[in-house]
């Protein structure tokens, strides 16, 4: 623990006291004295510290030590933006007295509610219930809920819910923000101590505990030893050892063709006698490893683009470490700059169909932004993967994203010098705590059954770190304050403007995306002029992404909007839109071969020798950082 504030690895020496002329001195200088209350020395003389000092005082090192403490337990979750949050809801609730009454009101009835389907569900079991679960829901669907006396106990439990929803919305003087994360906190708590995750309040457990004589509890308790061993020895989870890069994974054929400090540029070998002219270059998100766009054969995203002729590149970032602190994010936008320069120079004359996943995305359109006002031409085109430019309303993330949660993170990556995976995971598994924690706790724990492994969880559990300036630069001035959408972004000293873009995009949405939600993801069109082809598709985040043509229950809806069209509504976009059946992927790889030129023999892998010479077989070196 570094608790000096002088960052690790920092050059930087502590401040120094300079006693100086009063003439020289600068019209802001503090004197020691001054800040301790006492007298001061006289006019011409004063202490001054350097105004550069990385940490001037003690104290902030102090409390920023004790919140990176803090946060390693909180998993990076800021308490103190809750607390505060939920101490402002209940002040205004206090005093709300019509508010209050209704409430009164409100849990009156549910308690007349269930004691008359109490009740009835003693002469009838087949009764109504007099409240059912959320679509999404799926604790309760065991039919062992409806027999008594867990039909009580779980009527008793979404009545409650409902309670907590009503009391922490609809409450006069807060902001909508403050209610959702009033509504957050308490469903959190309540999904605590659901029934379900208590043995004898969930009728699969004790039905499995008769019938299996205990047994289930026995394993389930050696798959808790098993994970706890290998989540602090850094281990993969139980299963991800039969999804290795290389080997299972991220199989496709390829060379590196560029390799930085900061990336791996991929190439892939053709698989067609003839291959469109114009390559594609994939930015993936920094935040998890590359290969998610490069998962086994047969969902490969990768694999199937090169099997429709298409020469493909891509960037695996490097998993930062303390040492990498100071990278910023005009690190990772030159990053990007010196793939489009490796692929120009491999596939030359060419322009470039450039694809960004998730905030990879968002670091492709701040670049095709200042590419266009730079006055440079070499993209063909833009298609952005469950990404957002707008972060005014970015869905139940943002119930984090604050001004409290950001110090937070930052105190913490101040001390460490990067996000780790770990911390980061938290909060996302918050989001979907039932789907993501009490889900597992109950089947691999309580029922002692343990979840297959597939490869798309396999990846999920092979998180990245991220640098301490840029994480911190991607919050403030990307989430927090929205400045890419505003055109207040800064590349090299200037702004850049999403409205210079002049390229046609293909944007993906999914329906069920709790990261990029798709009305937030649909603003794009507020802020572009040029042609937007977009896709609404089923799945979610990740799962709607990975949609290979033979999934089964794949649909989405297509449409395209010209920039001279007026702008529609997401909502009438959505009863305008083609349905289709199937992947979205065949759609694509038809836009992109529209606005491709004529095909041509493929290009070799690299350039015989210099700096962009092929070297290690994909998938590199870099997605093998832990």
């Amino acid at each position: 623990m570094n608790i000096t504030g002088k960052p690790n690895g920092s050059t930087h020496e502590a401040p120094k006291l300079q006693l100086v002329n009063a003439a020289e001195a600068p019209q802001d200088a503090v004197s020691l004295e001054d800040r301790a209350g006492l007298k001061a020395e006289p006019p011409e003389f004063r202490y001054t510290s350097p105004v550069d000092a990385p940490d001037r005082y003690s104290t902030q090192s102090l409390d920023r030590a004790a919140k990176a403490h803090l946060a390693r337990f909180t998993l990076g979750v800021s308490p103190y933006g809750l607390a505060s949050t939920v101490f402002t809801w209940a002040v205004h609730l206090m005093g709300s007295p019509g508010k209050q009454a209704q409430l009164i009101e409100k849990a009156a009835r549910k308690m007349s509610r269930l004691a008359i389907y109490s009740a009835n569900s003693i002469h009838n079991s087949g009764c109504e219930p007099c409240i059912e679960p959320l679509p999404h829901d799926h604790r309760f669907d065991d039919p062992g809920w409806q027999t008594w006396p867990y039909n009580l106990i779980y009527q008793s439990f979404l009545l409650n819910q409902q309670f907590w929803y009503n009391a922490t919305n609809d409450i006069d003087g807060l902001t909508r923000r403050e209610e959702q994360v009033a509504s957050f906190v308490s469903r959190q708590v309540l999904d605590m101590f659901a029934p379900a995750n208590f043995p004898m309040t969930n009728p699969e457990v004790v039905r499995e505990t008769v019938q299996q004589g205990g047994q289930n509890l026995t394993r389930g308790y050696h798959n808790f030893i098993e994970d706890w061993e290998r989540a602090i020895s850094g281990k993969l989870p139980v299963g991800a050892e039969d999804y290795l890069p290389g080997r299972n994974v991220a199989v496709t054929q390829g060379r590196v063709v560029l390799r930085t400090h900061l990336i791996e540029l991929i190439q892939y070998a053709p698989k067609t006698a003839k291959v469109h002219a114009e390559p594609i270059l994939i930015v993936p998100a920094w935040i998890m490893k590359y290969y998610i766009l490069d998962l086994s054969p047969h969902n490969s995203f990768v694999n199937y683009l090169v099997e429709q002729g298409f020469t493909v590149f891509i960037i695996s970032w490097r998993n930062p470490t303390a040492e990498d602190r100071d990278l910023g994010m005009v690190d990772y936008l030159n990053a990007v700059g010196e793939a489009l320069d490796a692929v120009t120079t491999i596939v030359p004359r060419k322009k470039v169909h450039a694809i960004g996943y998730c905030i990879g995305g968002t670091l492709l359109t701040a670049k095709a932004a200042q590419l266009a006002r730079d006055g440079d031409d070499r993209l063909a085109s833009v298609t952005l993967l469950a990404t957002q430019t707008d972060f005014e309303d970015a869905g139940e993330l943002q119930l984090y994203v604050s001004e409290s949660e950001v110090s937070f993170l930052e105190n913490m990556m101040w001390d460490q010098g990067y996000l780790e995976t770990k911390q980061m995971a938290g909060a996302f598994q918050l989001l979907r705590s039932n789907d993501l924690i009490w889900s597992q706790y109950i089947h691999e724990y309580l029922m002692g059954r343990r979840q297959k492994m597939f490869d798309l969880m396999a990846w999920n559990a092979d998180a990245t770190r991220m640098p301490y300036k840029m994480h911190s630069e991607y919050l403030r001035h990307i989430f927090l304050n929205n400045e890419l959408a505003k055109g207040l972004y800064e590349v090299n000293d200037a702004p850049v403007m999403l409205g210079d873009i002049a390229v046609p995009i293909f944007c993906v949405s999914t329906t069920s995306d709790h990261v990029a939600p798709w009305r937030s993801v649909f603003k794009l069109h507020l802020m572009v002029d040029t042609d937007i082809t977009f896709v609404l598709t089923n799945g979610g985040h990740n799962a709607g992404i990975v949609s290979e043509p033979d999934h089964v229950g794949r649909h989405y809806r297509i449409r395209t909007s010209m920039g001279r069209d007026r702008y529609v509504s997401p909502e009438e976009w959505q009863t305008e839109a083609e349905q289709r059946t199937g992947s979205w992927w065949p759609a694509l790889s038809a836009w992109l071969v529209e606005r491709s030129s004529a095909e041509i023999a493929p290009p070799p892998m690299g350039r015989k020798n210099g700096r962009y010479a092929a070297t290690d077989p994909a998938p590199g070196t870099y997605v093998f950082q832990r």
